[in-house]
């Protein structure tokens, strides 16, 4: 079995809208902070220097949002309130929905804006298979070539509303996309919105989970690695993070070659 890495990093030297802080204690600060803790909590006397070159371990902080690299987005990032019932947190969702055989669509030939059903269905008919009930859907639209870079929030393509109720009226629970969104970038949705003051162009993927319950995966990355469309399991699990609207994935692909 071959496993190939589909997420991207977390990494503070890249371009984040919300940058990413991380704070490193080197294993002679480890020592040290130890021992601190240790007189604070416990009243327990230890003086570092004792240990092999006066280092324990080292301890890294990060400060970042659960939608920060590869994440799974879970129903209540969604809404407060769904048609179907209170919305699940991400520690709530089945993980049998993270561990599925996998589809590769592709839309790279897509400009900035939302793919609607036609793309969908043009691309189910090239691979000669359509997705089938739980099946990971996997969107390869090109957009990981920005990574680490304004345009990765800016330049890529996401879904209309239309093209995700298909998805899901095939029975798939989990969509996966290697932009930023499976909505269109903000700018384009805003400028379409102004121009036509049709709300309905707003977010319409993610607002489709107030409606159906879904998971989406965002930020994936390497779809492109992928020996073909199909034929291969991918592996999403979620960080239990409770209360959480989204919980970060080292999602990967298990090949059987």
């Amino acid at each position: 079995m071959r496993i190939v890495d589909l997420s991207s990093p977390v990494d503070a030297t890249a371009w984040e809208p919300d940058p990413v802080v991380h704070e490193i204690l080197t294993p002679a600060e480890g020592a040290r902070h130890m021992s601190e803790e240790m007189k604070a909590h416990f009243g327990i006397d230890f003086d570092p220097s004792v240990l092999p070159g006066g280092e324990l371990l080292s301890l890294d902080t990060f400060t970042l949002t659960s939608h920060t690299g590869t994440h799974v987005d879970a129903p209540s990032h969604y809404g407060s309130t769904a048609a179907y019932g209170t919305p699940r947190h991400i520690h709530e969702m089945p993980l049998d929905w993270f561990h599925r055989p996998a589809i590769r669509l592709d839309l790279r030939d897509q400009p900035v804006g939302a793919a609607g059903v036609g793309v969908l269905e043009r691309e189910i008919a090239r691979i000669g298979r359509a997705p089938r009930p739980y099946d990971i859907v996997l969107l390869n639209t090109g957009a990981s070539v920005h990574l680490g870079t304004e345009k990765y929030f800016t330049d890529f393509t996401g879904l209309d509303g239309e093209a995700t109720d298909f998805l899901l009226d095939l029975g798939v629970r989990v969509i996966g996309t290697d932009a930023f969104s499976l909505d269109a970038p903000f700018g384009d949705m805003i400028r379409r919105y102004r121009e036509t003051g049709d709300r309905s162009v707003l977010w319409p993927a993610h607002f489709a989970g107030r409606r159906r319950e879904y998971c989406q995966i965002e930020r994936l990355n390497n779809l492109e690695a992928l020996s073909g469309d199909f034929g291969y399991t991918v592996s999403c699990l979620p960080v239990k993070l409770v209360g959480s609207g989204a919980g970060w994935a080292r999602a990967v692909a298990l090949v059987d070659d």
